[in-house]
């Protein structure tokens, strides 16, 4: 039986409702945070307490930098390791409507994410000419 989610994780998913119904559910010591299915957010402690990480895109990552979030990085086998997750800006933290436009881009990356990478050119092997 899984258990309920906590009263933050509960929190974060009424900031995030802007984009639709949140959904928290436990992975890895902390929360993943989905509407229809597509992961948008995630809640851990890295050391300085539970977060809320926004999933980024390559689009989004210059606003969530510019807006002064930090990129999830943690230490794996002694090792930085990161993911297209930036903090949330603190200033969003106290009102769904001050959190909607940060909602917005985690849910585009989310849906760009989805979307199948472009596959490069393949070379056509040309057929040697007959005499």
């Amino acid at each position: 039986m899984a258990s309920a989610p906590d009263e933050f994780a509960n929190y974060c998913c009424e900031l995030l409702s802007s984009v639709g119904a949140c959904v928290a559910k436990r992975m890895f010591g902390g929360y993943g945070i989905s509407t229809d299915g597509l992961s948008i957010a995630i809640l851990a402690d890295l050391g300085q307490g539970e977060r809320l990480w926004l999933k980024a895109s390559e689009q989004s990552i210059a606003q969530f930098e510019q807006a002064g979030c930090a990129r999830f990085t943690y230490l794996a086998k002694g090792q930085p390791k990161s993911m297209s997750y930036y903090s949330a800006p603190e200033s969003a933290m106290d009102s769904i409507a001050e959190m909607a436009p940060w909602a917005r881009l985690a849910l585009e990356a989310a849906l760009a994410s989805r979307m199948p990478k472009k596959k490069a050119p393949t070379k056509v092997a040309s057929s040697p000419k007959k005499k």
